[in-house]
């Protein structure tokens, strides 16, 4: 009894079949064929920005531990927020399209990474001044490349300023046949690879705390956690979802914070329980 005989006994005879010293044998399954991917795909593939995206803003430390059950709690409570939020835009009518919708959480997105990008030397800084001396150093080493993804993002977005100020955008440089194809070949590059890398590194951004894992596992949930109540305060601050009655406004505000504490908090318990990964370890306290 095997794969190819689930009946058992000796398999049935097939003129086709090549025989070998104990009757017909098993006739693999076809191969699919393999499709070929062109030169140009293949470097887009490599060089492309979501390729460029995944190696600049996604963990990659050695050993470091990935719970899929994090994982999944992460996106049910990040697919409960948003379709709250939607449900909320539109009963009250806070948004006039799901254009204007978009935009604003494009925009409450981009907050969030500048708020993270402040707040991420402060608290990493904070936990390698309490670490001791050999933590610190090896805590140190692996900061690079998350700061390598804040710059690499605040850099990205620059670049769109920076052509509008240079007159680049709108055509001031293209005073010869030259610098018109420089011109033209610099705004698409913007456009088709700049653009699309700053929007995937947003998402990935908040989704990995900046690819803070690299320095520990203990340290995204934490800054997650400072994170939320920081944006809580300025959604508090800055009379966020006027419009809305007050009750359903609390909820509104204070939801995501608490939501966003229980899920921190029962991913550094698992972690503990689990793994035996704690800040203390981390700090070799």
């Amino acid at each position: 009894m095997n794969a190819y005989n689930p009946q058992g006994g000796p398999p049935p005879y097939d003129p086709y079949r090549p025989y070998g010293p104990y009757g017909p044998q098993p006739v693999p399954p076809p191969v699919p064929p393999v499709r070929r991917v062109g030169p140009a795909r293949r470097l887009w593939r490599a060089v492309g920005p979501l390729a460029a995206g995944r190696k600049v803003f996604r963990p990659s430390r050695p050993g470091r531990v990935d719970d899929p059950a994090v994982a999944r709690m992460q996106r049910v409570r990040t697919v409960v927020g948003l379709c709250a939020v939607v449900w909320v835009t539109f009963s009250y009518k806070l948004a006039a399209s799901a254009a204007d919708l978009a935009d604003d959480r494009l925009d409450q997105s981009w907050n969030a990474v500048l708020v993270l990008s402040v707040t991420f030397p402060v608290v990493v800084g904070a936990l390698i001044g309490m670490a001791r001396p050999p933590a610190r150093r090896e805590l140190l080493r692996r900061a690079r490349k998350p700061f390598g993804s804040i710059l690499a993002l605040i850099g990205g977005v620059a670049l769109f300023p920076a052509a509008v100020l240079s007159g680049l955008a709108d055509g001031r440089l293209a005073t010869n046949p030259v610098m018109t194809a420089v011109t033209v070949v610099v705004v698409l590059l913007m456009l088709v690879w700049v653009l699309p890398f700053i929007a995937y590194g947003v998402g990935m951004s908040l989704v990995h705390v900046f690819r803070t894992a690299d320095i520990h596992e203990t340290v995204p949930p934490l800054l997650a956690l400072v994170l939320v109540w920081e944006m809580a305060l300025i959604d508090l601050l800055t009379g966020a979802y006027e419009g809305v009655p007050g009750p359903v406004r609390i909820v509104l505000v204070l939801g995501a914070p608490f939501s966003v504490t229980a899920v921190a908090l029962w991913e550094l318990r698992r972690l503990r329980v689990g793994y035996g990964l704690t800040l203390r370890g981390a700090l070799m306290r």
